[in-house]
């Protein structure tokens, strides 16, 4: 019998059969190690799923743990988006102006803004402080890229005290940002791994002064590092998240995020940065039974029904989509869910009208994909796997399903033409009835992405210029060869003018309750 890539695929996607943990011997109190974790994301009203998995990894290995959340402390989450106002939409317009003395003035002012909106809560860091005063055995530290001053100062504070701290995220798996922060003063080690399992081996190491280059992924502040951690197989076998010490009370909505699978099916797009995070490399999946019977038991512990999927593309496996609509409301009443998919075109996507409606049926409330540009010239120099005609498909049959729709959008891929603007304008036009937000963004160069490597390559031939490498930011500085034309920005201010007008709507009534998400 002949099989298709298709078929290929599908086997390969197969969720992991569900294997039940083994016990762990549980360790006697002189054994165990006092583990704080920091939490410096405050820029979700929701809990870090990341920090729940490795909480109930610790504590399923007999350690304690207290967590350190700035919203605990007065620190107020950021809301990624909200209905805008013309004050947005002017700061837009500056922010992704192409006129040259913006652009120069801009770039003057880069490190300031940089260094303001990078800046360190203080009530945060004084909160750090009183808790590293209680001597915890490690402190293990969770940043974004934007949290180095922040890193910088924790670390100093326990370097200060003797205490050891292991720094992570979700970009320290590339060699180059571990390097650019391998050397923050105070530092143990810098890990760029998915430490679902490994975590408590590794306090124990640290405890007991073992070898932390036992575990793959581990950069150390002298440059010797182990060898890099493969994607983590088995997804059934992680422990549920334990989120009950994250500020509950604080959240204007109880919204617990779960991840059914790790990766994207697709894995193609030029510019996509997701990929190569810690846990975006290969596409995994769990069973569609290990996610409901995680759901079932985080409704009950936290008294809610409200689910936030954050898998790069819900649907790169379509039985669990379609398995979440048919299965969810069964194990949790009034279930009510959203998450992100990608519209590629693969003849079953999981995203058919019907699997759309059921989808609305079975709960979600709110659907975001990457629409990228209205441009089919573009999609195809991006290798983005969908076409014009599908996206515009999709948009109209998840409004018809009732769905609240988001996008994203970027201008300033290279290659990009005025005209490509217009389509993209014209696209927008067309299906701004039906879309209740629009992020739209300046091209960002990743380093190790494949536009990256090949406008490296190919420096000549690009419209693009390297500048520098900013690799404890995590992105490479670019400047062009010649000014967008005025064709170019007045396709481009019509584009925006539609975005600000989505934008400034309310959502859906269905899904208000997720509004400023995703």
């Amino acid at each position: 019998m002949k099989h298709t890539p298709y078929d290929r695929m599908q086997r390969a996607v197969r969720p992991a059969r569900a294997v039940t943990p083994a016990k762990s011997s549980p360790l006697g109190a002189d054994t165990r190690a006092d583990v704080l974790i920091v939490d410096l994301n405050n820029f979700a009203s929701f809990p870090t799923l990341a920090i729940g998995i490795l909480t109930a990894a610790l504590r399923n290995h007999g350690h304690r743990v207290r967590l350190m959340s700035p919203l605990a402390y007065d620190r107020p989450a950021t809301m990624r988006e909200r209905r805008e106002t013309i004050v947005d939409h002017a700061l837009r317009r500056v922010r992704l102006s192409d006129m040259t003395t913006v652009v120069r003035l801009r770039g003057l002012l880069r490190e300031r803004r940089l260094t303001v909106e990078e800046r360190p809560d203080e009530a945060s860091i004084a909160q750090v402080v009183r808790e590293l005063d209680a001597r915890p055995t490690v402190v293990l530290l969770s940043a974004y890229l934007q949290h180095r001053e922040a890193v910088r100062r924790i670390a100093a504070a326990a370097g200060a005290r003797g205490v050891p701290v292991l720094l992570g995220g979700p970009m320290f798996g590339l060699a180059e940002v571990a390097e650019a922060w391998r050397g923050t003063p105070g530092l143990t080690a810098v890990v760029g791994a998915e430490a679902d399992r490994d975590v408590p081996g590794m306090v124990e190491a640290v405890r007991n002064g073992g070898d932390l280059l036992a575990f793959p992924g581990v950069v150390l502040p002298d440059g010797r590092r182990s060898a890099p951690a493969r994607p983590l197989r088995e997804l059934d076998q992680t422990p549920v998240p334990d989120f009950t010490d994250f500020p509950w009370d604080r959240y204007p909505v109880r919204i617990v995020p779960v991840m059914t699978g790790r990766g994207c099916q697709w894995d193609k797009c030029l510019f996509c940065s997701d990929v190569i995070s810690t846990s975006g490399r290969t596409f995994r999946t769990r069973s569609v039974a290990s996610v409901l019977s995680e759901m079932e038991e985080q409704a009950r512990r936290h008294g809610t029904a409200s689910f936030l999927f954050l898998d790069l593309k819900l649907n790169s496996w379509p039985g669990m989509i379609r398995g979440i609509a048919r299965e969810l409301g069964r194990r949790v009443e009034g279930a009510e869910w959203i998450g992100t998919v990608h519209v590629d075109r693969r003849e079953d996507n999981g995203l058919s009208a019907r699997d759309l409606a059921l989808a609305a049926e079975g709960g979600m409330r709110r659907v975001s994909f990457g629409l990228e540009s209205g441009s089919q010239r573009m999609l195809d120099a991006m290798h983005k796997g969908s076409c014009v005609e599908r996206n515009a498909r999709f948009i109209r049959d998840a409004y018809a399903a009732g769905l609240s729709i988001r996008c994203t959008m970027f201008k300033g891929f290279p290659g990009e033409t005025a005209d490509d603007m217009e389509r993209t304008a014209d696209f927008l036009e067309e299906h701004a009835p039906f879309l209740d937000r629009v992020r739209f963004n300046n091209f960002t160069i990743y380093p190790g992405t494949p536009i990256h490597e090949a406008t490296a390559r190919h420096a000549d031939a690009s419209d693009l210029v390297l500048t520098r490498p900013d690799s404890a930011r995590g992105r490479v500085d670019y400047a062009r060869r010649a000014p967008l034309d005025r064709a170019y920005r007045r396709a481009k201010r019509r584009a925006l003018a539609v975005v600000h007008a989505i934008n400034a709507r309310p959502l859906r009534d269905a899904a208000r309750q997720f509004d400023g998400l995703m």
